[in-house]
């Protein structure tokens, strides 16, 4: 039982090389979308027709591999081929000017079909399959020719020919209508739920997740052909330059996810500055193949290409340096983005022609990041588990710290605690005065809680230039403020009052108060609360008494006497 795990990932290895295209005979058995047909090109010279193309005896070159053949105008040549009914005839979408099919039937009629760059959109099937729909005819189809005309060969000169009936170019729209539309919901429901974390947690890395998603999803748009249904008159070269922007920004937005998910040790030193080196030339490649595309795309399709890798080859560094500062996240990255990254690496071989091209290389970003995505729900939803334990102790201990601290922290006077402390106990007789400000919560809507807080901040200043240096002053409510003093101290409440009336407030706001005094012992507790319960009353006197103005009130057991 305990083998069970790895057979799983045996099989999971084994799915994705066969989708890959490493088993080539299940490739070929797969009726994805028709019939495959072998290709030999040959480079256009002036003078070619399709008629003799036909049947002349132009020598075709039928090595796969087109991509050496370079640059320029072509005819592309079908082996022959025997079909009857309605067909469509279906190309991989490459970079070229203009592209022209001819059909021959087997009565010697040849039907063509030409598709420049905006005509190519209108016949952009999904997976970016360019599908052009041949009608039934008394004679069966026996060979197709293509005139290629300025062909960048960047991954071929036309690729992944097939012959397929209407049903089946329905079934492979449908199948890849499913694909994309998952990977799009998926891209969707993760780009809102990290954009809510991020709303509420502010860390960082899920606002950077949440770029790299909203790329993937103008990728997964642009790669699908689905832009061709929304903007038909686009033409096809400008989608792919589009195409290549959102991958190359969604790359960007990774290598940055990646840098803010691990902790700031891991690119402590020179691997912080590759990590910026490697984005900063992905964005340029980028930027510099969708803004200047055609003037030289085959240039900067290699550099498109060759900044990806880059992105690729800091992958591995930063896993060491996690792996040596024991990085609490090392794990879930590695189980995340195994598989994309792994992948990506067969995408950059067949982008610079080192194997050859494979649909399922060509849209592997898709399959490989849906994966990623559903293991990251989890990888993120670790991390912000682990932020948060983190911010929950550090607040539990800043609070426990303010707790036992004795100074208010907005105004640097005594908080309650120390003042009670430092009170009771005192020997003589000592003068109370509890001071409220008047309508503060108008304050408060008036210029706001910033402002609220630099008017606490200002009473406070105030309070403590006028008592002498002996007297305690604290605040000991979000507003209320007590000092306690000698009672034969020569001081009055008016006295406080009229320096704050003269004191300038921030905003200029008028502030008045007001003061409930009373005298008496402060040797227990409970002589605290007696002089604080008729202080207390006497401020409410006070406030019932109009406001800024200052009251007195006995202790009840001397009134008695």
């Amino acid at each position: 039982m305990q083998s069970a795990p790895h057979y799983r990932l045996l099989s999971l290895v084994a799915a994705v090389l066969l989708a890959l295209g490493w088993s080539r005979p299940v490739t070929a058995q797969t009726d994805r979308s028709g019939q495959p047909v072998s290709v030999c090109v040959v480079r256009a010279h002036p003078g070619m027709t399709p008629q003799s193309l036909f049947v002349g005896t132009t020598r075709f070159d039928c090595n796969p591999q087109q991509t050496t053949l370079g640059g320029g105008d072509y005819w592309v040549r079908s082996v022959p081929v025997q079909r009857s009914g309605p067909v469509e005839i279906r190309v991989a979408s490459l970079w070229q000017r203009a592209v022209t099919l001819y059909a021959l039937y087997a009565d010697g009629t040849i039907v063509s079909q030409r598709l420049d760059q905006q005509g190519t959109m209108r016949h952009i099937q999904l997976g970016a399959i360019v599908g052009q729909p041949l009608p039934a005819r008394g004679a069966p189809l026996v060979r197709l020719l293509w005139h290629v005309e300025g062909a960048a060969n960047l991954r071929g000169i036309l690729r992944d020919a097939r012959i397929a009936t209407p049903e089946q170019a329905v079934r492979s729209n449908l199948l890849l209508a499913a694909l994309y539309g998952g990977f799009a919901g998926l891209c969707i429901a993760l780009f809102t739920y990290n954009l809510a974390l991020w709303a509420t947690l502010r860390h960082r890395f899920q606002l950077a997740y949440c770029a790299m998603v909203l790329g993937l999803l103008c990728y997964a748009i642009s790669s699908s052909g689905a832009l061709a249904w929304a903007w038909p008159e686009l033409a096809n070269n400008d989608r792919m330059r589009i195409n290549y922007l959102t991958l190359g920004v969604s790359a960007v937005a990774a290598l940055l996810f990646a840098r803010t998910f691990f902790e700031p040790r891991v690119f402590a030193g020179g691997l912080g500055r590759l990590f910026t080196v490697a984005a900063a030339t992905m964005l340029a490649a980028t930027l510099g193949y969708a803004l200047f595309g055609p003037s030289n795309v085959w240039l900067l399709d290699r550099c498109f290409t060759l900044a990806f890798a880059g992105q690729l080859l800091v992958v591995g560094p930063m896993l060491w340096r996690a792996w040596r500062t024991r990085s609490n996240y090392l794990w879930l990255f590695a189980l995340a983005w195994g598989a994309p990254v792994f992948v990506a690496c067969f995408r950059v071989a067949s982008g610079l022609s080192l194997i050859q091209w494979n649909f399922w290389i060509d849209n592997s970003t898709i399959v490989m990041m849906t994966l990623e995505a559903l293991l990251s729900s989890f990888k993120i939803a670790y991390r912000v588990r682990v932020l948060s334990l983190e911010r929950d102790a550090a607040r539990e201990g800043e609070l426990a710290a303010l707790l036992l601290a004795e100074i208010d922290p907005l105004t640097g006077l005594l908080n309650r605690r120390a003042f009670l402390a430092a009170a009771i106990g005192r020997t003589g007789e000592q003068m109370l005065l509890i001071l409220d400000l008047d309508h503060f919560k108008l304050i408060n809507e008036t210029i706001g809680h910033d402002g609220g807080d630099d008017v606490l901040r200002a009473v406070a200043r105030t309070l403590q230039l006028s008592v002498p240096d002996a007297a305690l002053v604290a605040r000991i409510g979000g507003e209320e403020f007590a000092i306690v003093l000698p009672a034969d101290t020569p001081i009055e409440p008016r006295d406080i009052l009229d320096r704050l009336r003269a004191t300038r407030m921030p905003y200029d706001v008028a502030v008045t108060a007001s003061i409930g005094k009373c005298i008496g012992p402060l040797h227990r507790e409970v002589d605290w609360k007696a002089l604080y319960g008729a202080a207390d009353r006497a401020l409410y006197d006070a406030k019932s008494a109009g406001r800024d103005r200052a009251r007195i009130r006995a202790l009840p057991d001397r009134i008695a006497a």
